[in-house]
């Protein structure tokens, strides 16, 4: 969140240093976690899924970086994950289907916002 509020510039080293991170650490498959769930006891019970809006908020940070192939292919897998209507859940499990709160409202909202950065990367490149 902090280069999508411009807390950090996204090309600070400490925001890179933080999508590094945040790759290597929360990142599975494209979608990221919270926070890492084997790590830390949270006193819930069940498993946690990944979160939707944060693996639209990863797919802005890198697009605000200027990592735009990164970008697109997190938020082109994360399109796969939408139902029949293109809506989200707040968390996606580990094979693929929805948990939590559906459908998402900030999630969605995310979603435009990382889309429409996205597009004017790309479009910036054309």
């Amino acid at each position: 969140m902090m280069p999508l509020v411009f807390f950090l510039s996204p090309t600070d080293p400490r925001m890179l240093s933080t999508l590094d991170a945040t790759l290597r650490e929360l990142v599975s498959d494209s979608l990221v976690y919270r926070y890492n769930v084997e790590e830390t006891a949270d006193g819930l019970k069940g498993e946690e899924g990944t979160f939707s809006i944060c693996t639209f908020w990863l797919v802005e940070a890198l697009t605000r970086a200027g990592r735009v192939e990164e970008a697109r292919l997190i938020f082109e897998k994360m399109l796969s994950y939408a139902n029949h209507l293109g809506l989200y859940s707040e968390q996606i499990g580990p094979t693929g289907e929805a948990l939590g709160n559906f459908p998402q409202a900030f999630t969605h909202l995310a979603l435009i916002s990382a889309a429409y950065n996205l597009d004017r990367a790309l479009g910036a490149g054309a």
